[in-house]
């Protein structure tokens, strides 16, 4: 399924290069730019049959992997506008995954076709919270593979490792995604703008929706003032993949969203400034990364940086400027590079660097940036205390009032019942992240200390003295 809204909005591409066009990653990618595949945001490329990647193949008995913390996607909000909540659960194997993805509970309904499958998604996106095995560290690809070696592409973004020495998992290394019937990416753009590119190893197919990055702003925008409260927390809240905005809306509000279906054995690539969301049909697993190209560098020195978030991945700009920009490298340091965005025509000073950003040889780094924890590229992950803070546009009523209660062990309320006095929610939190509790199947509906009476009337239970 490829569409687009109107003859002006540039249309996804669908690319078949023969095996000899396929050796080359950077040289295809610049092709697909020629032909203005980027234009869309979005790209599909269907690889030629003499590339295997594995020559194993998918025996899940034989892929001994493990899944070390999958996450129960909570969606709320109604009538086109969500936002997603997601709640972290215990390690499982892909195998397990597997048979969890495939149960009456979780699998795929019946259908027609792609389109009335996109119907139950957004019909039934706030029903049954399904379970997302993303952000797993490691590749599917053959070692030996020259070609799209996704855990090896070659690009200019391994300048990252090459000059600062450091290692991003899911940016400048490969990631896995294992996917069940109505998991979901939310609209984003790639850490600091990058390009990404996404291989579906097996299973069901993934649907994509893509805005060109030329009405990236208008997004934005739109976004801000459905998620007023997400903005004026983080300007760049879109970032932390929480936000779900139907093509319907975004119709009615005249931005344009392609969408394409992703089959197994197919590969997409999103570029810079391309928002982009998506759902999967059914158990899958896909392989991705980012990469980069020269034409990236103005857009990663004028990506938006969330500032709520310690976890956000950034990367210094300051060995692309210099290798790329060397005529603009001192203006830049100055806070004097003026000029506009790629997709944005306002004439604005480029970010300046940090005095880290400028930290370029291994040598110069201090040791306690250099023993930090790594940054990794994973969705948010909503503990007790930070859910309000991160979403604060949740429709509260909404979620204390969901039916779907599936049943499951109570770890969260345990932690959260070991909390200093100082940092529990009042009330009318602690209903709300109960209820978020229940829904991901984290707590019994009977160690609720807030519950329904059936009577559409609230009662709090007595809650225990803390035993310490």
């Amino acid at each position: 399924m490829v569409s687009n809204i109107s003859r002006g909005t540039p249309r996804i591409q669908v690319f078949r290069p023969t095996y000899e066009e396929f050796k080359d990653f950077t040289k295809y990618v610049e092709y697909m730019e020629s032909k203005g595949a980027h234009k869309a945001g979005l790209a599909k490329v269907i690889p030629p049959p003499e590339w295997i990647p594995r020559k194993k193949g998918y025996d899940l008995d034989d892929l001994d992997l493990t899944i070390p913390a999958p996450i129960c996607q909570v969606v709320t909000g109604k009538q086109g506008l969500y936002q997603q909540i997601n709640i972290q659960k215990k390690s499982m194997t892909v195998k397990e995954y597997s048979k969890l993805a495939n149960s009456e509970r979780y699998n795929t309904p019946r259908h027609f076709d792609y389109e009335d499958l996109e119907r139950k998604y957004w019909k039934n996106i706030t029903y049954v919270a399904p379970i997302y095995g993303a952000d797993v560290s490691g590749s599917l690809t053959d070692p030996d593979v020259k070609e799209w070696n996704i855990n090896h592409l070659g690009t200019i973004l391994d300048y990252v490792n090459k000059d600062y020495g450091i290692s991003i998992d899911g940016v400048n290394t490969a990631y896995l995604y294992f996917g069940m019937w109505k998991t979901t990416f939310a609209w984003h753009t790639e850490d600091m703008d990058l390009y990404s590119i996404n291989y579906l190893h097996f299973g069901a197919p993934k649907t994509w929706y893509a805005i060109p990055p030329e009405h990236g702003r208008r997004l934005e925008r739109l976004a801000s003032g459905f998620f007023p409260s997400s903005y004026q927390s983080c300007q760049a809240f879109l970032r932390h993949k929480m936000s779900l905005i139907s093509p319907q809306i975004l119709k009615q509000y005249s931005i344009p969203c392609n969408k394409i279906t992703q089959e197994a054995g197919e590969i997409m690539i999103t570029f810079p400034y391309g928002y982009h969301a998506g759902f999967n049909h059914g158990f899958n697993c896909a392989e991705s990364t980012n990469f980069a190209a020269p034409r990236w560098v103005e857009y990663g020195k004028r990506a938006t940086q969330c500032t709520c978030s310690k976890d956000m991945v950034k990367i210094s700009m300051d060995t692309f400027v210099k290798r790329f920009q060397p005529e603009r490298y001192e203006l830049w340091l100055r806070g004097e590079d003026i000029g506009p965005h790629p997709e944005d025509p306002k004439q604005t000073a480029a970010p300046m660097p940090s005095q880290m950003d400028l930290l370029c040889s291994n040598s110069q780094l201090p040791q306690s940036y250099l023993n930090a924890a790594p940054k990794n590229k994973r969705h948010t992950i909503h503990k007790k205390k930070n859910i309000m803070a991160t979403n604060p546009d949740v429709d509260m009523e909404e979620l204390v009032n969901r039916p779907d209660i599936p049943p499951d062990v109570k770890k969260v309320l345990q932690d959260l019942e070991l909390e200093e006095v100082d940092d529990q929610p009042d009330e009318q939190q602690l209903e709300v992240l109960e209820d978020i509790w229940l829904k991901a199947g984290e707590m019994d509906v009977n160690e609720a200390s807030v519950f329904d009476d059936g009577y559409n009337r609230k009662k709090s239970r007595k809650r225990k003295k803390k035993k310490y």
